[in-house]
């Protein structure tokens, strides 16, 4: 039906290395690229262990002061990718989906497929990485001016003036750049999503209020949302890392971490709950519209009702038991609280709450470095005890 209307899926995978994973395998399908992740983060990874096995320095790597290094690669590289592979799939049936359920009506459908087709053209267009890429030479020539938390997060020349083993230089060299350049391709994709949310945002939707999603018909958007968790469990683990480093070195005093939680939570927020705040002008003006409307047809309605069974003399020779009138007021009045529900943001408090959830999970094993699990177990112990 879809080639017949000339309609093509929305996706933001594609590009060079999508590309190249396609050609050694390494891609499953055309979404799942979790084994291109994991051969990029682990394959690095091993190399760096076994050149640091062969100079000796193997015990040093294992160290918490150098723990960032190990979970980029280890886990956060292969989040962005398991992260790709879930929500991929999700965002092109949310397009779908607000296509043949009416939300985008057939005259703005020509619009919805410009879209689509702008998009498709980028994602396959080797620009944008190669964009990327040159960000990634610029970041990590200046990438000592712009150290975030961490021993590992920026090569510092004053730091390895003595000289670097081949370890070094290839962490420094290969792993940090392959890692910051994923990152930029990331929020690349992010952007390009957030774009395509507001140009959605921007046509002539048919939204109904007493839609059962309580979203108007959008509610699809909140699933598709869901499965950028892992992405948030990636820049949380990575910030966390970074912080043990600090609080290993002794560069950084333990109270210190509490404004960077409250900045990792906003982060999150407005990454990944922002763009759908795109829609929120239309979701308001359509609940607003939709209760006056509701309002003065529910008026009409009750008033006839008044008059039909309530007024003197009223319902004679009529049956009120089983009388469809009465399911028809019940009815009336589902729908008013649906409309007076009706969400203006296109998530509920649900999908707010795993985002927090995920974002402070990787942080609380930071307590471990201020408190023995002992005193942690006291501490809970009595909390819930009152004592």
């Amino acid at each position: 039906m879809e080639e017949r209307e000339g309609l093509q899926p929305f996706s933001l995978l594609g590009g060079p290395l999508h590309r190249l994973g396609r050609r050694l395998g390494l891609v499953r399908g055309t979404t799942n690229t979790a084994a291109l992740g994991l051969a990029l983060g682990l394959g690095t990874w091993t190399v760096l262990m076994a050149l640091a096995l062969v100079e000796g320095a193997g015990p040093g790597l294992f160290s918490l002061s150098m723990i960032a290094g190990h979970v980029r690669l280890l886990i956060v590289v292969p989040l962005f990718f398991l992260c790709e592979s879930w929500v991929d799939p999700r965002m092109t049936a949310f397009v779908d989906t607000i296509r043949r359920s009416g939300v985008v009506p057939g005259k703005a459908v020509p619009a919805l497929q410009s879209e689509i087709a702008w998009n498709l053209r980028w994602k396959d267009s080797w620009l944008p990485e190669a964009l990327c890429l040159l960000a990634t030479v610029l970041w990590s020539t200046f990438g000592s001016q712009w150290a975030m938390h961490g021993a590992t997060s920026a090569f510092d020349p004053a730091q390895h003036s003595s000289g670097m083993s081949l370890a070094g230089r290839w962490y420094w060299f290969v792993c940090l750049p392959l890692f910051r350049f994923l990152v930029l391709r990331w929020i690349w994709r992010l952007g390009q999503w957030s774009r395509f949310l507001w140009r959605i945002s921007r046509l002539e939707l048919h939204l109904v209020p007493t839609h059962p999603d309580g979203a108007a018909g959008l509610g699809y958007l909140e699933v598709v949302h869901t499965h950028f968790l892992p992405l948030v469990l990636a820049i949380s683990a990575l910030q966390a890392a970074g912080l043990a480093e600090e609080l290993v070195r002794g560069s950084m005093a333990f109270e210190a971490i509490y404004p960077t939680l409250a900045v990792v939570l906003f982060v999150d927020v407005v990454l990944f709950l922002g763009p759908v705040f795109l829609f929120t002008p239309k979701l308001w003006a359509c609940r607003v519209k939709a209760l006056s409307d509701y309002m003065e047809f529910a008026s009409n309605y009750v008033t006839d009702f008044d008059g039909k069974w309530l007024a003197p003399g009223a319902g004679r020779g009529e049956l009120l038991l089983g009388t469809p009138d009465l399911q028809s007021l019940a009815d009336l009045s589902n729908s008013m609280n649906v409309v007076r529900n009706m969400r203006v943001v296109p998530v509920n408090l649900g999908l707010l709450r795993d985002l927090a959830i995920v974002a402070l999970l990787p942080l609380l094993p930071l307590l471990l470095l201020k408190y023995p699990i002992a005193e942690l177990a006291q501490k809970f112990v009595a909390r819930i005890s009152g004592l």
